[in-house]
C-alpha cells in the first residue's frame, strides 16, 4: 500500500484591515489543520498596511512552508475605492506568495462557499462552522481565518488530486497558475 505524501496549502483571504490566513495538509483524502490566523494593519499609509501584510505573510510562509497558496479573488464592491484597496491588499498577498515562488490558484467567494457549505451564497457563520466541522477543530476559528482555511479547502477539493498539485489544463504565468 503506497502512502501519498501531504500536501500542504496556504489559503488567504485578503482585506486591506484584516487578511486571514489559514494551512492545512491534504494526505489522501483526508484534510488535516496546520494553523490559521490574520494579519491586522495599524491605520496609516496604504504603503505602510500593505508591507505588513507582505512581511507578514512572507513570515507565514516561511514557517510553514506550503506548496501552493490560494487565494480568495477580489468582487466588484457597490465602493469602487473598497474594490481598489481590496485589490492591493490581495496584489500584496500574491506577491508574498510569488516571491517563495509559490504558485497562486484564485478562487471567487462563490466557489469558495459552494466547496464548503454546497451553497455559493451561504453567511460567514455558515462556513465558520462548516470549517470547524471538516477540518475537526475544537473551536470556531475567527471570520476572516475561516474564510482563508475555507480558501484552502476550495483547494484541496477542486484543484487537487490524490494529494498531489493538479497543474493538468493549467498553465504557469509569472509564478501563478492559470
Amino acid at each position: 500500500m503506497t502512502h501519498s505524501s501531504p500536501a500542504r496549502i496556504l489559503g488567504i483571504d485578503p482585506g486591506l484591515r484584516i487578511t486571514g490566513f489559514g494551512v492545512l495538509d491534504k494526505v489522501g483524502q483526508k484534510l488535516i489543520y496546520v494553523a490559521s490566523g490574520f494579519i491586522k494593519t495599524p491605520v496609516g499609509e496604504l504603503p505602510e498596511r500593505l508591507k505588513v501584510i507582505l512581511n507578514s505573510l512572507r513570515e507565514v510562509i516561511e514557517m510553514h512552508q506550503p506548496q501552493l497558496v490560494a487565494v480568495e479573488k477580489v468582487f466588484v464592491n457597490v465602493n469602487p475605492q473598497s474594490t481598489l484597496l481590496l485589490g492591493q491588499a490581495r496584489g500584496a498577498a500574491i506577491c508574498a506568495a510569488v516571491l517563495a515562488n509559490l504558485p497562486v490558484a484564485e478562487y471567487t467567494a462563490l466557489q469558495v462557499k459552494q466547496a464548503v457549505v454546497g451553497n455559493g451564497h451561504a453567511k460567514k457563520e455558515q462556513v465558520q462552522d462548516m470549517v470547524q466541522r471538516l477540518l475537526e477543530l475544537s473551536g470556531s476559528p475567527s471570520p476572516d481565518a475561516a474564510d482563508a482555511l475555507a480558501c484552502a479547502i476550495c483547494h484541496a477539493h477542486a484543484g487537487m488530486g490524490m494529494g498531489q498539485l493538479a497543474t493538468k489544463g493549467l498553465r504557469m504565468r509569472n509564478g501563478r497558475l492559470s
